[in-house]
């Protein structure tokens, strides 16, 4: 299970959960398509700060959870079980979802290994739902789930632009510090004290950059503002997950290669600091 991971290493995982969506399938199919985008020969495995991916031996693509089809507790049980076992031999963990419901378990295995562990979330929703259609563990609820654990330090969100009465409330109820689309600004600093784990929805940039995901909400980041984010926040990262790319929606294959570009910037970070 370990796939002889060690501690420096980071290790890439795959999560094909889509059952857990409202609205759409398809990102069940996305560890592929980004796995394809990011050893595509149109591009490389460099990232902009010189990392090479493809030349180090300690960036480990450790395949996927056996999760495709499942609904319910179960994949989210073996989401926790497949993660933990890759973080507890010190390796770093960068997930390919996937709907956003896999965060939960994700974040869950890190909580429990990282103490005091923050949250840096980037999406256009704040996924802050007690329940949906589907339930209490469809993918608009992660940070409800996460945050039910009293093991989060703190929950940063940063573009959200579908704030309604109830995950406002939940928000409050959580303490969650919220940075909507309205008051963003590309030179705002933020900083942790401590471990952190990032979460990034595809869709919190606009659809102009990011058309393949389920939902399109417009007045979003640009690639080049999320990447600056990952360059720039301050803190320790440890883990991060990239979901909710709907291969089915994206022309040309264009969202893959964005999330692809992610992959490169998180774990060069995740190598290197």
């Amino acid at each position: 299970m370990s796939h002889d991971l060690t501690k420096g290493d980071v290790a890439l995982m795959g999560v094909p959960l889509d059952l857990h969506s409202s609205f759409l399938q398809g990102p069940a199919f996305a560890p592929g398509r980004i796995r394809e985008a990011l050893h595509s020969g149109a591009a490389n495995l460099t990232a902009e700060d010189g990392t090479d991916l493809g030349a180090t031996e300690r960036f480990r693509d450790t395949g996927d959870l056996d999760v495709f089809e499942m609904m319910g507790q179960e994949p989210i049980d073996r989401i926790e079980t497949g993660a933990a076992a890759r973080i507890e031999t010190g390796a770093r963990l960068l997930s390919l979802g996937g709907d956003h419901s896999v965060a939960y378990p994700l974040i869950k295995a890190h909580a429990d290994r990282y103490k005091g562990l923050n949250i840096l979330h980037i999406d256009s929703h704040p996924d802050l739902y007690d329940s949906q259609q589907i339930g209490p563990l469809g993918h608009g609820c992660p940070f409800a789930r996460v945050m039910e654990t009293g093991k989060i330090n703190r929950l940063v969100q940063v573009g959200i632009r579908t704030m309604n009465k109830h995950q406002q409330e939940q928000a409050d109820k959580f303490g969650v510090e919220v940075i909507d689309m309205r008051n963003w600004s590309s030179d705002l600093e933020i900083s942790f004290d401590g471990p952190v784990y990032l979460s990034l929805d595809l869709d919190a940039l606009d659809p102009a950059f990011a058309p393949g995901v389920s939902h399109h909400e417009p007045g979003g980041l640009s690639t080049r503002e999320v990447i600056d984010l990952i360059h720039r926040f301050e803190g320790q990262l440890v883990g991060a997950d990239i979901v909710e790319l709907n291969p089915h929606r994206d022309p040309y294959g264009m969202t893959a290669m964005v999330a692809a570009k992610f992959v490169k910037e998180i774990g060069a970070r995740l190598l290197t600091r």
